[in-house]
């Protein structure tokens, strides 16, 4: 029996994910010759949850077509409940439970080769789903880049993320990507417009933010939140393409795949910044400003 995480082991979403109608379409038609990886971006973490396990439900579903998955059948019940033979989730959880055996996420990982290398006990495809591939060591992250380069008949992954650059690019190029409808997000308050709209400033002309942060009380933690979700904001709208929503969202459009992938890990670092009491929010916020700016050496090296 594979190494699962138990059902339920993941703190519950803020609500039930769903699968788009246009979303299981696509499923449908890729489960016809389904790839070995499959990456899902977009949406919610829950949103990408229910396509992976539906994904899953199509492969292996007992019921007839058109209505796979048809959520009723005992695999398909198997698969709700994370609780399916051929099923296996490399989750927190997973990670967790193999500290408490004081293992390392490279050593779970390996544990799992044995498992890949034999074909699926049932008459369907074996499925494994990373729902945090974004935030895999890199180590495990090799391990799994090794695992695609070496065709498992039977065996198939799907890696979710919000977006795909945030991904090693060789995982994303052994993959099919998927994109969910992207989430619609608030639009920033005129105070973090400002503070947004003086940090691409910056990035264009690297002049003027650091007065602006140098006075004392300039951005409080709150402010900074702010700040960091709006940009996140007009990321989500760069990448699916909606720049007309907005000058900032073209504006970083215009930062090409490698800025945008930058400026993603950056904006995801001072998130977790933040989360940190003891971090000062005007210095999570100057580094997020010089994070984005390409290095003198990546510049060379593209020259």
């Amino acid at each position: 029996m594979p190494v699962q995480s138990a059902p339920g082991a993941q703190a519950p979403a803020a609500r039930p994910g769903r699968v788009d109608a246009v979303v299981l379409r696509r499923l449908r038609t890729l489960s016809a010759r389904p790839p070995q990886s499959l990456v899902a971006e977009g949406g919610c973490a829950a949103d990408r949850e229910a396509a992976a396990l539906a994904w899953a439900g199509l492969l292996n579903c007992t019921g007839q077509e058109p209505e796979r998955p048809c959520g009723r059948c005992s695999a398909c019940v198997q698969i709700r409940e994370r609780a399916f033979r051929d099923l296996i989730v490399v989750d927190k959880a997973f990670f967790e439970d193999a500290k408490k055996e004081n293992l390392s996420g490279p050593e779970a990982m390996r544990r799992l080769l044995p498992v890949w290398g034999q074909p699926p006990g049932g008459a369907g495809s074996r499925v494994t789903i990373f729902p945090e591939a974004h935030d895999l060591h890199p180590a495990v992250a090799n391990l799994l880049l090794k695992t695609l380069e070496e065709p498992r008949p039977g065996n198939l992954f799907v890696l979710l993320t919000p977006q795909r650059e945030r991904l090693l690019q060789t995982l994303v190029s052994r993959s099919f990507v998927l994109t969910l409808p992207w989430p619609e997000a608030q639009a920033p308050d005129a105070e973090a417009a400002e503070w947004i709209a003086a940090l691409m400033r910056f990035w264009d002309t690297g002049q003027g933010w650091f007065e602006r942060t140098g006075g004392k009380g300039a951005a409080d933690r709150d402010l900074a939140q702010r700040i960091v979700g709006g940009l996140s904001r007009e990321l989500v709208l760069a990448l699916s393409g909606r720049t007309a929503q907005g000058e900032r969202a073209s504006r970083l459009a215009a930062l090409g795949p490698a800025g945008l992938r930058r400026l993603d890990l950056a904006l995801a670092k001072a998130q977790e910044s933040l989360s940190l009491p003891t971090a000062p929010a005007v210095l999570v916020l100057d580094w997020l400003a010089t994070a984005v700016i390409p290095k003198p050496s990546a510049v060379r090296r593209r020259g």
